[in-house]
């Protein structure tokens, strides 16, 4: 069964930016998966030596390490001030 949300999801709701950031992240980290054992698996396979396979996964990879910093560290979750 989905979660539900009690209230109307807005982006001013903290708790719902918390859970839309970490759903974000998961999806990131899924594409990144998906994406790079896709890449892998063909080299593997066709026995090539494609350099740039190394360098998608080492730069993504690092994307998503300072994406995850972000999310779970540095973002402020505190309630959003209202425009008065």
């Amino acid at each position: 069964m989905p979660p539900r949300w009690s209230r109307v999801p807005t982006r001013q709701d903290p708790e719902y930016r918390k859970l839309d950031d970490r759903v974000t992240f998961a999806t990131h980290v899924a594409g990144f998966l998906a994406v790079n054992s896709g890449v892998w698996f063909v080299r593997q396979v066709q026995y090539a030596d494609w350099p740039w396979t190394l360098w998608l996964t080492g730069l993504w990879g690092l994307v998503l390490v300072g994406h995850g910093v972000y999310v779970f560290t540095i973002a402020d979750y505190s309630d959003a001030p209202k425009d008065s």
